[in-house]
């Protein structure tokens, strides 16, 4: 664990896009068990910053840390093996696959056990792991709320419930640190309950930290316990839902002089 209990953490983050500073100096941390949550104006940084966070793009400057340990220059893959999950503001399903085969595709990696003559031969093994995995699927989907949808086809789902499949998706495999990029967008007011549900329990039952960024403010101060706030690539303000509400620099940036 870093300096500030943080399992996952930015420190000095600056991005370039030729002479275009997307971000600089950002310091950021998430800890395990909470919900922070990370708003903006558009163009502020929040997907950059992502993409730093997951692999995607290698920071100009700064540094990546897991659990304390540099993982600047670890990739995507590697991360996401250990335990850094995240969703996209596009979805980004598998349209051509069911809804459970999308959410075992992501449990795949684990390898089946017994290598490739356990997969020809049908070993119990390997029949064992794949029950095992299903019903994990089963079980996530169930949480999720789109239990119904199993054997639906992906690509045909509406916005709301593909956004749940992807989030079903992103936690098959149990993750440390969850980064949601615009869950709720298009979402209706049911589903975005249910994806709250779903977080919180994240977060309070199986100490997942959860990096949340959404253009509904009132979703985001509801669920976070922390906000923190970008404006033109750099950390404007951060701290607690109440702090951050009554800062005057938030107020006139983003939320609003009156």
């Amino acid at each position: 664990m870093s300096e500030g209990g943080y399992v996952l953490e930015a420190r000095g983050v600056g991005v370039r896009f030729g002479g275009v500073r997307a971000l600089t100096g950002v310091d950021l941390g998430v800890r395990a068990g909470e919900v922070c949550g990370l708003i903006g104006p558009n163009g502020a940084g929040k997907t950059t910053l992502f993409d730093v966070l997951s692999g995607i793009r290698r920071p100009d400057q700064g540094r990546m840390l897991l659990d304390g340990a540099d993982i600047t220059r670890r990739s995507p893959v590697w991360r996401a093996r250990h335990g850094i999950r995240r969703t996209f503001q596009r979805q980004q399903l598998f349209g051509q696959l069911s809804v459970a085969d999308n959410v075992l595709v992501a449990q795949e990696w684990r390898g089946g056990g017994g290598g490739p003559a356990a997969d020809l031969l049908a070993l119990p093994a390997r029949r064992a792991r794949e029950r095992e995995r299903r019903a994990r699927g089963e079980r996530v989907l169930a949480d999720c709320g789109i239990g119904a949808l199993g054997t639906a086809y992906a690509g045909g789902l509406p916005v709301g419930q593909a956004r749940m499949v992807e989030l079903a998706r992103a936690v098959a495999d149990p993750p440390r640190v969850l980064l949601l990029d615009e869950p709720a967008s298009g979402m209706t007011a049911p589903e975005r309950d249910r994806l709250a549900e779903v977080v919180r329990r994240l977060a309070e039952r199986e100490g997942c930290g959860v990096l949340l960024v959404e253009h509904n403010v009132a979703f985001v101060m509801d669920l976070c316990s922390r906000v923190v706030v970008l404006d033109l690539g750099a950390v404007l303000a951060a701290g607690s839902v109440a702090e951050v509400r009554a800062n005057p620099l938030v107020r006139e940036a983003y939320l609003g002089t009156t």
